[in-house]
């Protein structure tokens, strides 16, 4: 009875499609189990591989085996299963919902002897309260003909006396002895209750794995002790880069401590495996796109489109130098607060550049918990050298930042992510390393420098508005001046702009633009000068805009 019960748990952990292809020797067989360790893990930035391995007594034949302490989510398609040359792998199911191996295998020696124990407890709590439930109905008995009627009764004195004491004592008795009982089952409901409390314990580590679980089932040739090793990729974990830089000043090269910021939510937590780091996505999509024909055709435009931005009349915006358009999506995980960063391990880092990403082997031990937490790691420190120029777009922001400029930044393997700038030993902010551009010098944003000052002001009696017949005419004139309130001579480079036309009706002529190098398909100037400590510059820029006097221009 007890036989076909287990079996009817084992098959529903199982889908039923399982009853028709199992073996019929695996049919009245119970699972063997055991647990997996995770020896290491090749994190992307939106997954991760994870290699991990098992061990167990094998007996010839057929064997249904439980691997436990698997990601709670994987991705089927990509488990790899290594087994030795005697061993068949003859199918792997991963599940989630199998039944926990202490209520199917009653032999497991981590909780048989607990559950003895309780049993035997058990016991004896049961007979002490059948002793004391009958001390308790003796004296009942007693007390109902404890009256005795001494005329009637044909007692003497003598006899009587010897009742009384007899009465007495045996009532004493049996009140110390329930008594005794009461303490006793008082400290056999302690010991069961400690016994409980570990029993519970053992199951809520049970528990507390990860719900995941792999199902195989094996064909053996030779028994014995058996490893097996399997990988698997899951989406719940990833990384992404990250950088402290730092500079003493604008003469000395940049140091650049590469870092990486690493996470994962796969119900197992990574105790002391290598971890690899990889550029790449094990899930992105690998096939070539194709081509097909290009047909141009008129947009069609409807009431409200000029409302959404299109067919814009005047290009008068640009970007500010400090913003960057950030098209990584690395992991919902909210930045938490950072373990420890283990610093110093260049030796111990081994990056390999392949022609589609990049991998840091790192060859120490981690722990990463399974808590979704961000663990920093960090990877390589560099001396890079830098050229230092200052750069400034007053028409946007009033302000200089300091820029380094660094050539051939292919070699130290970049990747996109974000920095943290320290100069000369002050926290100044943060900024954006984008290594994916097309242009042969990387220029990396150090922070403002409030030692020089930049104001950007209208010339009031050199700009004004005329209205000739059908049109109106605007001009506008500013100065531009920049001092360098510094101990040492620098070198900036000062960007401004004119407003483009995209209508016929709307004309715009460049009045003095200051000596400035202008490409007059952008609207950009941009000047490159060097200005001596306390040393003040003016530039002056005007350009004059015409366009129908009925008509407004919002953006002017």
């Amino acid at each position: 009875m007890q036989e076909q019960l287990l079996r009817k748990l084992k098959f529903k952990a199982i889908p039923k499609i399982w009853i028709f292809i199992l073996p019929l020797s695996l049919m009245g067989q119970k699972p063997l189990f055991t647990t997996a360790k995770t020896n290491g893990a090749t994190v992307y930035f939106n997954g991760a591989q994870l290699q991990q391995g098992a061990q167990l007594n094998l007996p010839v034949g057929c064997s249904e085996i439980v691997i436990k302490n698997v990601a709670d989510f994987i991705n089927e398609n990509t488990l790899q299963i290594k087994a030795p040359k005697s061993v068949t792998v003859m199918s792997a199911q991963f599940t989630k919902n199998y039944i926990s191996e202490f209520e199917i295998d009653e032999s497991n020696p981590t909780i048989k002897k607990v559950r003895d124990s309780i049993e035997l407890v058990q016991k004896e709590i049961k007979k002490i309260q059948i002793l004391r439930h009958t001390n308790q109905q003796t004296i009942g008995l007693l007390d109902s003909n404890k009256q005795v009627v001494g005329a009637n009764s044909g007692l003497n004195a003598a006899e009587l006396i010897k009742i009384v004491d007899y009465y007495k004592s045996k009532r004493i008795e049996l009140d110390n002895q329930i008594e005794a009982y009461n303490e006793k089952e008082i400290k056999l409901n302690e010991t069961l209750a400690n016994l409980s409390a570990r029993l519970q314990l053992k199951t809520a580590k049970e528990e507390k794995m990860s719900k995941g679980k792999l199902v195989l089932q094996i064909q053996n040739e030779v028994a014995g002790n058996v490893a097996l090793n399997f990988s698997y990729i899951t989406n719940a974990a990833g990384w992404k880069p990250m950088y402290d830089l730092r500079a003493n000043s604008i003469k000395d090269p940049i140091q650049l401590m590469y870092k990486a910021q690493v996470w994962q939510t796969t119900g197992i937590d990574w105790k002391k495996i290598k971890l690899s780091l990889s550029s790449g996505s094990p899930n992105q999509n690998n096939e070539a796109p194709l081509q097909s024909a290009w047909f141009l055709r008129f947009r069609e435009y409807r009431e409200g489109d000029l409302d959404k931005g299109y067919a814009a009349p005047i290009a008068l915006n640009a970007a500010p130098l400090n913003t960057y358009e950030n098209k990584y999506k690395y992991a919902d995980t909210v930045a938490q607060k950072e373990d420890t960063v283990v610093s110093g391990i260049d030796d111990y880092i081994q990056i390999t550049e392949s022609q589609l990403n990049v991998t840091f082997d790192i060859d120490l031990l981690y722990d990463v918990l399974s808590n979704g937490k961000m663990h920093s790691v960090s990877l390589k420190e560099l001396q890079i050298p830098a050229t230092y120029k200052f750069y400034c777009a007053p028409r946007l922001e009033k302000e200089a930042y300091l820029l380094a400029k660094i050539d051939n930044y292919g070699q130290y393997n970049l990747l996109p992510g974000e920095a943290n700038i320290v100069f000369e030993d002050m926290n100044v902010g943060k900024t954006f390393i984008n290594p994916e551009q097309t242009g042969d010098t990387l220029s990396l944003s150090m922070g403002r420098d409030k030692k020089i000052s930049i104001k950007r002001e209208k010339v009031v009696d050199q700009s004004g508005t005329k209205f000739l017949s059908a049109y109106k005419e605007q001009t506008f004139t500013y100065d531009i001046t920049i001092r360098n309130n510094k101990k040492e001579a620098i070198q900036l480079t000062l960007k401004d702009q004119y407003p483009l036309s995209s209508d016929k009706e709307i004309s715009i002529e460049l009045l003095e633009d200051g000596k400035a190098s202008v490409n007059p398909e952008t609207g950009f100037m941009t000047w490159d000068l060097k200005l001596d400590p306390n040393e003040s510059k003016t530039i002056r820029i005007s350009y004059k805009v015409r366009y129908p006097k009925d008509k407004s221009i919002d953006n002017l």
